[in-house]
């Protein structure tokens, strides 16, 4: 049986097809979920997705971490199943309190839309299985208030037990603190970060690369690693 990822679609959301889209060519099966839902329908692992959930009205994700599913969402990331927050996605974890710090408008003051590099510092989270420690990978990256912001106190914390999964490298695109793209929590079943793994999946929609124009599918390993993560639960 396929493993069943949902991907939650909430008022403003922008990329749930394209997460959706990305499960599938990893040999998955998505399930769309609703943000006004009680019901996770027996899924596997769980994707929030990135956007602009309810406008951003108050706060990025705050409205978003508040909706009937997110009941569920937390209960189920308490009890292990994999969830991954993108973008949007990684501010409603952060303001549901599954992940620590939050995000900020980016110290720049603007939008902002690039192929960016990450390096990836932890490989035994549920999402990071196929890639390698210390690896470089490009990944898409959008957005205007994805500064992570934490407190001394926290950063050493998240840094000392290796639940900084990845880094920025080459430039700081938000200001995030200590060059942070993304984290996990205690566990590592739940894990967020700003860029987008899901538009880095298929030959031609990707980044470029050394080998050919639009190429890059380094995005696909997070969908592969989370079957080989519910498969290896079975």
């Amino acid at each position: 049986m396929a493993t069943r990822v949902g991907v939650i679609t909430f008022p403003g959301s922008l990329d749930d097809r394209d997460a959706q889209r990305a499960v599938r060519i990893a040999g998955a099966e998505p399930v769309a979920l609703w943000h006004g839902s009680h019901d996770l329908e027996g899924v596997d692992a769980l994707i929030l997705p990135g956007g602009f959930s309810y406008g951003d009205y108050l706060r990025c994700g705050a409205i978003a971490s508040l909706s009937p599913i997110m009941t569920e969402v937390v209960a189920a990331a308490n009890s292990g199943m994999p969830v991954l927050g993108i973008c949007n996605g990684f501010q409603m974890l952060t303001e549901a309190h599954l992940l620590e710090g939050g995000l900020i408008r980016n110290d720049h003051g603007s939008f902002i839309c690039r192929d960016q590099v990450l390096r990836v510092e932890n490989t035994d989270t549920s999402w990071t299985r196929d890639f390698e420690t210390g690896e470089n990978i490009t990944i898409p990256l959008k957005n205007g208030e994805g500064g992570f912001i934490a407190s001394d106190e926290t950063l050493d914390r998240l840094e000392g037990e290796g639940r900084v999964v990845f880094r920025y490298v080459d430039v700081n695109p938000n200001g995030s603190l200590r060059d942070i793209a993304g984290i996990s929590n205690e566990r590592g079943n739940v894990v967020g970060l700003m860029p987008h793994p899901e538009h880095a999946v298929e030959p031609g929609f990707g980044p470029d690369t050394d080998v050919a124009m639009r190429s890059g599918v380094d995005g696909l390993a997070f969908f592969t690693s989370v079957i080989q993560r519910t498969l290896a639960s079975v």
